[in-house]
């Protein structure tokens, strides 16, 4: 079974930056596409980005691109979230999530993804 963890989350002012980490643990990390959802409250989760299983391969949802950057290691089975420019509309509970897949554009659909972290809050005051 795949299990994720999350870390890095917290409180950052508006132009600051964060860095999320997701440690993959179980199977063979490789192996697994990656990506990074958040949800705000009273609203839907929604994709920010996402990483094949090479690392070759990043997609970014609109409101987040040229801000944020998602990167993997894969000798250290960790995929990170680097956040710059942060805005008071990022903030929400960000999940890290895995699928097996071996696509060189996995998906940004959440459904698609059956492993998820617990979340790691983010805040960003104005």
């Amino acid at each position: 079974q795949v299990q994720l963890v999350e870390s890095g989350g917290g409180l950052a002012q508006a132009g600051g930056s964060l860095r999320l980490s997701c440690a993959h643990s179980g199977r063979t990390f490789s192996n697994y596409a990656m990506g990074w959802f958040r949800q705000a409250p009273g609203k839907e989760r929604e994709f920010v980005a996402t990483v094949n299983w090479s690392g070759r391969s990043t997609q970014y949802a609109d409101s987040v691109k040229g801000r944020f950057t998602i990167s993997r290691d894969n000798a250290k089975d960790t995929v990170y979230l680097q956040m710059n420019n942060l805005k008071p509309e990022d903030t929400a509970v960000y999940y890290c999530a895995a699928k097996l897949s071996f696509q060189y554009y996995p998906g940004t659909e959440s459904s698609g993804y059956p492993y998820w972290g617990q979340g790691t809050q983010v805040t960003v005051s104005s």
